[in-house]
């Protein structure tokens, strides 16, 4: 037993099976979320957590209020999505609920956080495996990969070894003294994947599995990475390959960017893109955040970046209901603009 003590803020797909598999692993785990049906089911009977095909139920202490919360913690893992940062960290770090803050978001929200909590109440981190939620009290995980974590100072604290003790009893952990350079890294996987997968209606597996999906995809990664190293950012490892094995500039690099493609998807491809799930939910996406800051820091440093822009336009009219996700977006977005 680890003799730690973590909130989950946010228990949809990630944190809801980050809090199951850490329950009997650390001395107290609770979860606080907003959705009311969400929390009594896993208060009662449970959450029912399918990982890799093995179904468990996990009672949680899981809470709908922060009022009712007690603390401190020795950590709070946020998982939320970008519109709600505000709302329900302010109330945790008004009551001091947490020493540390851990930002496991999608996006470039962490400077963002940094100004909700303190900057040096926060540890940046990235989550590489996947999960989908299926509905209150039940959810599933459907691939295995690494959470990576590490400060934004670049040093290595005990915090942060004990952070990784802590979510290694979840999954594997890599610690990072790139943190930055690993969480723009992972914004090219959102963008490049996540991004297609939400307008197209697939997996990371079938986007990629389709000649048109491919291309496009790899046009999204190309210009994120270009933006990322136009900033001056060392990127980094991401799903079992360096990111730029996956860039893709002429025939040359056939190659060697499908062999990074088939060990990225081993890792990945089962993924169903958190944003599709929100489409699907008629939520707002985190499109603004993801392709959308690839697009706004390629303004600012001079990179063009249409593809990542059309998959903005795109999601935003699927959000208002003017469009649906369809494999259809591939070729459309293969076209000249």
């Amino acid at each position: 037993m680890i003799d730690a003590s973590v909130l989950v803020v946010g228990a949809g797909a990630i944190g809801g099976v980050t809090a199951a598999k850490l329950v009997g692993k650390i001395g107290r785990v609770a979860v606080l979320d907003a959705n009311a049906e969400h929390v009594e089911k896993m208060r009662d009977p449970g959450l029912v957590v399918d990982v890799l095909g093995e179904e468990r139920r996990v009672e949680l202490e899981a809470h709908a209020d922060p009022a009712d919360l007690d603390g401190p913690f020795d950590f709070a893992l946020v998982t939320l999505k970008a519109p709600h940062l505000e709302e329900a960290l302010t109330p945790l770090v008004e009551r001091r609920l947490a020493g540390t803050y851990v930002s496991l978001c999608n996006g470039l929200v962490q400077e963002r956080m940094a100004g909700i909590v303190g900057p040096d109440n926060l540890i940046w981190g990235t989550v590489e495996w996947g999960s989908t939620n299926l509905g209150p009290g039940r959810l599933a995980q459907t691939t295995s990969a690494p959470f990576v974590v590490g400060e934004p100072d670049g040093e290595t604290r005990d915090r942060t070894r004990m952070l990784a003790e802590v979510l290694g009893a979840v999954e594997s952990v890599r610690v990072t003294e790139n943190i930055r350079g690993q969480v723009w890294t992972k914004l090219l996987v959102n963008s490049s994947f996540s991004g297609l997968g939400a307008v197209s209606g697939l997996l990371y597996r079938e986007v990629v599995g389709d000649p048109d999906g491919r291309e496009v995809a790899l046009a999204l990664w190309r210009e994120g990475y270009d933006v990322g190293t136009a900033q001056g950012i060392a990127l980094d490892e991401v799903l079992g390959v360096e990111a730029g094995a996956l860039v893709l500039r002429g025939p040359g690099d056939r190659k060697k960017v499908d062999e990074a493609l088939e060990v990225a998807m081993g890792y990945a491809g089962a993924t169903k893109a958190s944003m599709l799930q929100d489409l699907e939910r008629g939520l707002k996406t985190e499109v603004d955040v993801i392709n959308g800051a690839v697009v706004e820091k390629g303004r600012e440093y001079g990179v063009e970046t249409p593809t990542n822009a059309r998959v903005v336009r795109l999601m935003h009219a699927m959000e208002r209901g003017d469009r649906r996700p369809g494999r259809e977006v591939f070729a459309e977005l293969l076209r000249p603009a």
